[in-house]
């Protein structure tokens, strides 16, 4: 039976079902047990398991990291949480040359996860890196990046059953955002799109909070018989590829779009090698849709004036469809204004 909760939530309910289940599980990272973190997600577990497996530590994002490496190394599956994504700099060492290197240099998995918040919202420039693009570029790295609670408690479940590391993260202003999630024996598959949204004109792929932006400017030019495809691609890496070309070669037009600039994305990734696979049926430029090259700023209407919004998303899908070879400019890349 089906119940609705909050993205968060969610995160909570699949730590739970994974912790019943097998007790190798185990959480590390700061302000976990009384405060449940800074998101809470996981709010509640400390006084449900104790402080053997929701463990909090000292503030080193290193030893945090080591830590979970090398308890993963001996047969335990930690989860590390860093609560900022931007915190792991801290322990980059650990999970690049580490976590993402074992299998490879010496045969031995690391069933590690390591969760943290992504995405633009307040806190300014140090909070807000887009740096998703580093650990799907990084080879033995999973990256998951949920947009809904029903994908959150998916996929952290196949994440803590997964061999390999995965990095996992949750959009911060998605945190209670409330949805539909499924029993303890319903899985999200690992590197696997899905279509929020079918649609004849033109296909947008997205991840985290992207998603919802290109459904809402979906609805909007719907009422101008504008139909387009939103593909949710869930994970960067493995990276369905098949999901997004099928798409394209109905539609005949691409839009990825993320939060991150531009300039080394996965979005431009995405662009590029589905260009190369489909080119034969484009009628358009395939557009990469991203973030102004620009710190973030602290101020709300600064930042979201630099980040691809609904409006903005709409324009550029208005754009696509209204493009003609030798007649139209192509469409920017960059987000403009409304």
């Amino acid at each position: 039976m089906s119940q609705e909760i909050t993205y968060s939530q969610a995160f909570q309910a699949g730590m739970r079902e994974e912790m019943e289940r097998d007790d190798r599980i185990f959480v590390l990272g700061t302000d976990l047990f009384v405060r449940g973190g800074h998101w809470a997600q996981v709010k509640g577990l400390g006084e449900e398991f104790g402080r053997e497996r929701i463990r909090d530590t000292p503030i080193s994002e290193a030893a945090i990291c080591a830590a979970g490496v090398g308890a993963a190394l001996q047969g335990m599956r930690p989860m590390v949480d860093l609560n900022f994504i931007d915190f792991v700099f801290g322990g980059m060492d650990e999970v690049v040359n580490q976590a993402a290197k074992s299998r490879y240099m010496w045969g031995v998995s690391v069933p590690l996860v390591i969760r943290a918040t992504m995405g633009v919202a307040y806190g300014g420039a140090q909070h807000n890196n887009q740096i998703e693009s580093w650990f799907a570029h990084t080879p033995g790295l999973l990256v998951a990046l949920p947009s809904t609670p029903a994908d959150v408690k998916g996929l952290i479940k196949s994440s803590l059953r997964c061999d390999d590391p995965v990095v996992f993260l949750m959009h911060k202003l998605l945190t209670g955002v409330r949805g539909e999630v499924g029993g303890p024996d319903d899985l999200v598959p690992m590197g696997q799109a899905i279509i929020r949204r079918r649609g004849r004109h033109v296909s947008v792929a997205a991840y985290s909070i992207v998603v919802n932006r290109v459904l809402d400017a979906a609805e909007l030019l719907a009422q101008d018989g504008i139909d387009t495809e939103v593909i949710d691609m869930r994970m960067l890496y493995p990276l369905d590829l098949h999901t997004v070309e099928e798409s394209v070669r109905k539609t005949g037009r691409l839009i990825v779009a993320s939060e991150a600039p531009v300039l080394g994305s996965a979005a431009s990734s995405i662009a590029a090698q589905v260009q190369m696979a489909v080119f034969d049926y484009l009628d358009a430029p395939v557009v990469a849709l991203g973030a102004a090259h620009a710190p973030i700023p602290h101020s709300p209407p600064l930042f979201e004036h630099l980040l691809p919004q609904t409006e903005t998303i709409a324009h550029a899908i208005r754009q696509l469809v209204e493009y003609e070879v030798g007649i139209s400019p192509a469409p920017s890349s960059q987000p403009s204004a409304p």
